[in-house]
């Protein structure tokens, strides 16, 4: 996702004079607009699927993260361990 000055960044007015022009551009190319207001950012349009893919990578670097600093921490289980608490919860679903 590489933003290009040029093309990927508008005016808000231009926005509103040709939102219908944006939506199929996002459509299309799959690639964010970013909207500026008195010349500085304000938003940024995204198209939903590549929003939904943006925010399920974002969520599993955060739980890389966690994960990580678990290992870090000395929070892991053995693999027994780690079955038998699995085991355990799902008993409760029976």
């Amino acid at each position: 996702m590489d933003i290009s000055i040029s093309k990927d960044i508008e005016p808000l007015s231009e926005f509103r004079k040709r939102s219908a022009d944006f939506i199929k551009r996002l459509k299309k190319e799959k690639q964010p607009i970013i909207l500026t207001q008195h010349g500085k950012s304000a938003a940024v349009l995204m198209d939903v699927s590549e929003f939904e893919r943006f925010t399920r990578k974002m969520e599993m670097l955060e739980d890389l993260l966690e994960a990580k600093q678990q290992v870090e921490q000395g929070k892991t289980h053995s693999m027994a361990e780690a079955k038998e608490r699995i085991e355990k919860h799902l008993s409760k679903w029976k």
